[in-house]
């Protein structure tokens, strides 16, 4: 089942990359008490995901913070290493955490997966937005196959 505004985010753990190396970080840690935009991309590196998608929020993670969103995540099927050579190619610095789902767990229990194997890139996440207030979902966007709209910094910024 698809995640829904009014729902409560599923509890779940992701890698991070900390000065002391990989660390897990649980939905605990990640939405209680904060407002979090959670946005993902099918892939690190692919082509919409580092042109447009998370430069978008790098961009615009001042406005996010003056409107009260503590946090904004970028979540794809990666593992770690890549996250965060991601993070640093596109140098997000503390703007966006880079959380890595290298199994695709948190992707299936938001019921946000999807199959790219004919693009030989296995099971991923979609891409999406969603804004969170203290673990509980306030709005979903998910994109149209092929679409990059609905979960762009320029548009979640005006529900949050």
């Amino acid at each position: 089942m698809t995640i829904k505004a009014g729902d409560r985010m599923p509890s779940g753990t992701f890698k991070v990359m900390t000065k002391d190396g990989p660390q897990n970080l649980t939905t605990d840690q990640l939405f209680k008490g904060k407002s979090v935009v959670l946005f993902s991309v099918p892939g690190a590196f692919t082509p919409t995901c580092d042109a447009k998608h998370l430069p978008g929020y790098v961009e615009q993670a001042g406005q996010f913070k003056s409107k009260g969103v503590d946090t904004i995540a970028c979540m794809a099927v990666n593992d770690v290493f890549v996250m965060n050579a991601w993070g640093k190619a596109s140098n997000v610095t503390d703007r966006v955490l880079m959380l890595a789902d290298g199994n695709g767990d948190y992707a299936r229990a938001l019921g946000l997966e999807m199959d790219a194997t004919n693009y030989g890139m296995g099971k991923r996440g979609k891409r999406f937005a969603l804004v969170v207030k203290d673990g509980v979902v306030d709005s979903v966007n998910v994109e149209a196959p092929g679409e990059f709209k609905v979960s762009a910094a320029e548009h979640v910024l005006g529900q949050v």
